[in-house]
This record gives C-alpha cells, structure tokens and sequence, in this order.
C-alpha cells in the first residue's frame, strides 16, 4: 500500500431518497488473521481497538468509536480513524510477535456507505438476509445483488462494506432501492 492518505471511494456521494445512501469517506481497516485460540490475540485486539474479540457473526464497538468486526473462524476487520491504521498494525505486531498471523491495511481496498433511515427496507431488496433472525450487533456477510458485502445494523440505520471496485454498483443498487416506489 502506499503512503497517501486513503481517498474515498465515490468522493462523498450522497442520495437522498426515502433512505439517506452516504459514502462515509476515508476509514482505516485492518483485516487480521489468526486462529482464535491464538495466544494474545484478544490483547492485540484490545491493543489494536480498545475491542474485546467479538463472538461469531458479531461487531464490538468501543466507547472511541473504532470496531472489530468477526469476519470468519480466523479473520477479524478492525475499523478506526486512517490516521490510527500505523499504529494499530505496530500494536498488532507486537502482541503477537513471532506467532503465525497476517495483519494488513485494507483501507484503500474497500467502501464503506451509511444508509440512513430505513435501511432494513433498502437492503430487503438487495440481499437474501432473514433480518427476523439478526441480531443486534450481528455482522452479516451476504451480497447485495451479485456482489459480496457485508453490513450491520444500527438502529433504523446500516453501515454497508464491499470491495471499492465495485463502489459505484453498490451505491447506484442502493439508491435505486431507496427511491420511493421502486422494486427490485
């Protein structure tokens, strides 16, 4: 990765339909792999984000705002402000110094969207999730249409993560479903 600051995928695109879709902008994420009985793994973590190793399915939340999300049995997404990515990989290393792990800066390889209001509806479109059987905190991998991405909700809001090479799909899949009266 290089040293430029992360840019936002879509550059702060907004559409305001009976959902609000949002790109949120430059977000520092770490994808973390490691076996779950790891030793010091949790430290790392807790190191890393102030977040304690969430269970399966599951995104914890510290009081500073930064997350760890339970991607798979072995990989963890880690979000925070960019300019704390440096020292989060450093604080990684070193609690699970000389133990098989992969700690990588992936912000500049996703997008990250908000969709505010509504969004349970907006994403009932795109994706085949049973939102009866989510759970609050629940992190859920899925696609939306054809693409894979995962989301969580909050509230009558959802934060929404895939690939940015295919930023532009998703933003125009989810404001198309949050235009008043359109199907899917």
């Amino acid at each position: 990765m290089s040293d430029r600051a992360a840019a936002s995928a879509l550059n702060g695109a907004v559409f305001a339909g009976y959902a609000r879709i949002r790109d949120i902008g430059p977000l520092g994420m770490i994808t973390l792999r490691a076996a779950q009985d790891l030793a010091g793994l949790a430290a790392a973590i807790k190191a890393a984000t102030g977040c304690a190793i969430p269970p399966q399915r599951g995104i914890e939340t510290a009081a500073d705002g930064k997350r760890c999300a339970w991607m798979s049995p072995d990989e963890y997404l880690l979000l925070m402000p960019q300019a704390d990515v440096p020292a989060a990989l450093q604080a990684i290393a070193q609690a699970l110094a000389g133990q098989h792990h992969l700690a990588l800066d992936v912000s500049h390889a996703r997008a990250v969207f908000a969709v505010e209001g509504m969004a349970q509806s907006v994403l009932a479109k795109l994706t085949p999730t049973d939102f009866a059987a989510l759970a609050p905190n629940e992190l859920r991998r899925t696609r939306l249409a054809q693409v894979p991405a995962a989301f969580w909700l909050e509230g009558g809001n959802a934060t929404v993560i895939c690939f940015r090479s295919v930023a532009q799909y998703v933003f125009d899949l989810l404001s198309h479903a949050a235009r008043p009266g359109t199907e899917i």
